[in-house]
């Protein structure tokens, strides 16, 4: 099905849209999926927050020029799709996860801030916490000097408190033996 012009521009538009808020592209190949492995990755997507679309290669790279993605615009070729995603792992982390369990769904590269990734760069950008579990780690790693002191502090306030107990109850035991 051929797109007139107005369609056209309305997609690189959109397209261009995407890239302009999006800190990733990854690219796969697909050839070969079925429609419902294919509905299946785009949920998959969705509930990411990656927007997948399946374009024409020239149209694709109509939209990434002048981006950052333009490092990218000579491997837009054969049947691909295009995933984008604001942050920075989730469109890598999708299309990954969704290859290991289909081999049809072949990762052919992608970009992340202005630099081309190639397969294996797609693949360690996947293998990088999402930013709410980094930001955990990096909150357990602050709290824990404090939870060390704090139960130090106890553990002294405790044997303090056991030395003292003993003292405060024998002037007690004096007074009422008088």
């Amino acid at each position: 099905m051929s797109l007139n012009r107005s369609e056209k521009e309305a997609v690189i538009t959109e397209v261009t849209g995407l890239a302009a808020q999006a800190q990733t592209l990854v690219m796969a190949e697909y050839r070969g999926i079925t429609v419902a492995d294919m509905t299946r990755l785009r949920s998959a997507a969705r509930s990411n927050g990656v927007s997948l679309s399946v374009l024409k290669n020239t149209l694709a790279r109509r939209a990434v020029a002048g981006s950052a993605f333009e490092v990218v615009a000579d491997q837009m070729t054969g049947p691909l799709i295009y995933g984008f995603s604001a942050d920075a792992v989730a469109a890598a982390k999708v299309v990954s996860e969704f290859a290991k369990t289909n081999d049809k769904l072949v990762i052919r590269g992608g970009a992340f801030g202005g630099k081309a990734l190639d397969v294996d760069g797609v693949k360690q950008l996947a293998n990088i916490p999402s930013k709410e579990v980094l930001l955990a780690q990096i909150c357990g790693l602050l709290m824990s000097p404090i939870s060390r002191t704090a139960v130090v502090l106890g553990a002294l306030a405790a044997k303090k408190g056991e030395g003292a107990e003993p003292a405060a109850e024998a002037p007690a035991a004096e007074a009422a033996a008088a």
